[in-house]
Formats: C-alpha cells, structure tokens, sequence
C-alpha cells in the first residue's frame, strides 16, 4: 500500500498530514493555508466550490453555500439538533427517504455524507498534488463521542471521496498520538477538544508507545458554532430594539450577521472590545439601515458562560468515568479553534488548577495524530498503540421495554461480548433484535442503530430457548451483532446499518456519480 494520509474532518475547517521522513507535517493546500474552510458551494454559473472560494461567496450566495454538515451527519431529520441547525443555517434542508436531513441547494438534493465526501475529496487532491503521487488511504479522525451511525457515515464519506478508510479514530486519541511522540515518560493526560460544532473531552495513559484511553465524555452538537450564535442573536435583539426591523427572514443578512460574529469572536480573544459594523444590512420606508454597535469581551463571557460550564459537565463525568482525581492529571491539552478563547483557557485552568499545555497546535495537532496512526497501520516507523473506547452503551431491547447493555461505555475496542436471552411467549418461533446505543434505561430513549429477526426458533415453552446475542466493536467503533439459536445453531447477523445512513446501493451510486466528476477544486 502506498502513502497513508491523516485527515482532521472538521465542522469548521478541515487539515490534511502525511508522516515524511519519520515526522508529521500538515500538507498546506495551494493557498499556502495548513487549514481549508469546510464549505461547498454552488455558484450561480453551476460552478462547484470547496474551501476559501466557496467561503468568500457565502454572503453573496448564501442559499447556496453549506457549511458545518459535521453537526448533520448520521442523525435522524426529527432530532431536535437537525431541527435547530434548520433555524440557523441559510441552505435549505429536507428529509431525505431514509429519514435522514439532506441538503438542498440549486437543483438538487446532497446527503450529508456527499457533502461530507466532497471536503475530504479535496484533502485527497491536497494530498495528492504535494506528494505528487496518487492518495488511496485516509486515516479520519471523528469527535469521540460520535455514535455508531455518525462514524458509519463518515466511512461512507470517505469511500464517496475514493479513499480506503483504513481506519476512524476519535480527535482526542489522535490529540495525545501527536502530543506524545517522542516522549518516553508515563503521563496521565486529559485532552480538552472544544472545536466548531462539537466537544469532546477524553482521559488518557501513555507509556512505552501505547496510548490508552481511559474514558471519554462529550456533547456532538455544542462548539463555535454555538458561540457565533449567541453573538448573532445578541446582535439581532439589539438592531430589532433600535429599528423595529427583525433579520431572521434575510438569508444574506444572517449570513453577514454569522461572518460578524465570528471575526468578533476571534478578535476578543485578544482584544477587550471591538466594533462591529454592517452598512446597509437592512431598508425600510426610512431608507437604508446600519448595524453598527460595539461588544466587550465581558459581554460574550456573559453570553456564552452556560456552554462553557456545560463543557465542564462533560470534563467532570470524564474524570469520574476515569477513576482518577484532577491530581493524577499530568498535562491538560486543549484542541480546536474555539479552545483558543481566554474564557475557555481560564475555566480548563480552574478546573485542572494547572496551565494547558501550550506545545501543540489546537488547529492541526489532530490531523498530524491521524497521520502517525495511519503511518503504523501500513507498517511505517511510529511505533504506537493506540487503545480507544466505546463512547457509549451498547445493548438489546428487551421484555417491558427495557434497555440490555452488553458493553458498557468507556470499554475498551476493539472488544466482542455475548449474552444468553430467553423468548417471552410458548412456541416463539422468531424474536426480532433492535440494537441500541444510549444510557437510558428505556429502550425508546437510546438510539435505534438497526434491527433484524432470528428466526427458525424450535417451539417450546417460553424461557427455555437459548438465544445468544453477541456485540462485536472494531477498532474503528463500528458495530457487528450477531442472534445464534443455541439449540439448532440457527444464526442471523449484520454490520449494524442505521436507517438514517445510506443504503448500500445510493452508497455505490454516489461513488460512481463522484468518480465521473473530473473537475477542478480550488484551494
């Protein structure tokens, strides 16, 4: 197998690295920037756009300009998160027909995962024209607490984007890959991983090039996006009180308001205060309106301060999850942009009461980790072991509707276990097995990630059938569960295959659809 690239999807921007020589580096695209905007875009000629130039026309094309689909991806249309993100976001999105959101934009319809697989399409052609040699397989790194159905998409995005996805690997895990090489020492690390749409918190041991996760918490919708929004409906409040005009209805006006915020954020992280101006953002009978205000830093602290402690809710379930105390922590690491904030660095500071380690890059230390993981999976010089966790429980609904866990969460992957169920009713000739993933007790509270039916069950009084179920999580976290009639040897088994993902067949057609599309992606 030729060169493994590591690859950092994100919800904001995404980062492409490549072991050379022994090290990894971050493959800059040909901008010259290591980071390339998550967006895609169709201009108003038909054009495809991906990166920096579909970035620059979002004001202009805001309909048509689709971004954070990180925060879609593998979740069901009805979730309240799709439904919120169908509030803030200026591209249209409907429910496709596996009940799943797709984005709709010009004349036609795009799954997440497409959306998915065109970024990471062009992480392959970064790749690719800096090694000056063709790319087959990835590394992708997901947020650790992504469900099975979430990392099955992304799979699925990769295969669109022509790549062998030799392995998914969770963005703190990939965070402490890169934190550690080269160090030899037995440390105890918590990674912090506050990015664009999602957060993740992860406990990890490293010792003698094995990186073992300990436990790991998170929130998959909660990150920048969220601090943008919170400015944005601060701003909005504010104009409508002064002009009586509300913006939510003007597509282009919230995307200005959006492309505010975010440079107003940015800025105060450095600054104490900062103006913010929008000419013309509106008109009325009075003529044009401005929107021109200024906002303190203590002013988005106040904002924002329940998302950050929410974090720390995540931070202490970690800890705890972990069974170690904050003295046993001997280095916090932050990662992702957001983590960049002053507010966020002091709250990681009180809680761990020590300083984050400042020697990684939050934007890039997880594209480089992916990286040394995919170099040792093809036999490269990293001599590392990288042991994961399940983010959360896996099990069966079963009689009253309850939730059977067979793997707990925070156990470690790969892993296969097995239980002895029983039938409910005299003569049961079949029982059908709906696998969950969740913490509820109640079956119907956890997520459905598929079901199927065993059936050819010989009669007999009920209770006296032995059926075992068997759980199997690879290294990747993806889900194989298999039913076996004790008696008969009778056995029905899947690679767990949510209805909210693709079916095999539009996987194969979108494949085939994006290999034909011999276009020229701009950097």
């Amino acid at each position: 197998m030729g060169r493994v690239i590591g690859i950092d999807l994100g919800t904001s921007n995404s980062c492409v690295a490549v072991v050379e020589d022994g090290r990894p580096i971050v493959i800059p695209n040909s901008g010259g920037y290591k980071i390339t905007p998550s967006f895609f875009a169709v201009s108003p000629d038909g054009q495809q756009l991906v990166g920096y130039p579909a970035r620059r026309q979002a004001i202009t094309n805001a309909a048509n300009t689709v971004f954070a689909t990180k925060r879609l991806i593998g979740r069901r249309f009805g979730s309240a998160e799709v439904q919120r993100s169908m509030e803030l976001y200026s591209y249209g999105i409907v429910e496709g027909p596996n009940e799943d959101p797709r984005i709709e934009i010009v004349d036609r319809t795009y799954t997440c995962a497409e959306v998915s697989g065109i970024i990471l399409g062009e992480m392959k052609r970064i790749a690719e024209a800096y090694l000056g040699d063709s790319v087959e397989a990835a590394v992708i790194t997901v947020p650790a607490y992504f469900n099975d159905t979430q990392r099955q998409s992304t799979r699925d995005a990769g295969r669109i984007a022509g790549l062998d996805v030799l392995r998914i690997i969770n963005e703190p895990a990939a965070a402490a890959l890169a934190y550690g090489m080269g160090r030899d020492a037995e440390e105890k690390i918590a990674i912090y991983d506050l990015g664009g749409g999602t957060f993740d918190m992860s406990i990890l041991e490293m010792s003698d090039g094995v990186v073992e996760v300990l436990a790991t918490a998170g929130d998959t919708f909660l990150g920048g996006e969220d601090f943008d929004r919170r400015i944005v409906e601060h701003l909005l409040a504010g104009f409508e009180e002064e002009n009586g005009i509300d913006l939510r209805s003007d597509s282009t006006a919230m995307q200005r308001l959006k492309d505010a915020a975010e440079k107003a954020k940015c800025v105060l992280s450095l600054r104490d205060r900062t103006e913010i101006n929008l000419p013309f953002i509106a008109s009325d009978g009075g003529g044009a309106r401005h929107l021109s205000c200024e906002l303190r830093r203590d002013e988005l602290e106040a904002l924002v301060e329940d998302i950050v402690d929410e974090t720390l809710r995540s931070v202490e379930r970690c800890v705890r999850d972990s069974g170690l105390s904050n003295e046993d922590i001997d280095h916090v690491v932050v990662v992702g942009g957001q983590s960049r904030m002053p507010m966020v660095q002091q709250a990681v500071t009180d809680y761990f009461e020590q300083r984050p380690h400042k020697g990684v890059n939050p934007d890039e230390v997880v594209a480089l980790g992916a990286a040394i993981q995919g170099s040792a999976l093809v036999g490269g010089t990293q001599d590392v072991l990288l042991l994961d966790v399940t983010p959360l429980s896996l099990g069966i609904s079963t009689y009253g509707g309850h939730f059977t866990r067979l793997i707990d969460r925070n156990t470690t992957v790969p892993v296969n276990k097995s239980h002895l169920f029983t039938t409910t009713r005299d003569d049961q000739a079949a029982v059908k097995i709906r696998v969950l993933q969740g913490e509820n007790e109640v079956a119907l509270e956890n997520d459905l990630l598929g079901e199927f039916v065993l059936a050819g069950i010989p009669p007999a009084p009920k209770g006296e059938p032995e059926i075992e179920v068997s759980f199997d999580i690879d290294s990747s976290g993806i889900v194989s569960v298999s039913a076996r009639d004790v008696a008969t040897g009778m056995e029905q088994s899947i690679t767990v295959n949510s209805k909210s993902t693709l079916s095999a067949e539009e996987l194969e057609l979108l494949i085939e659809e994006n290999s034909l599309f011999d276009v020229e992606f701009k950097a």
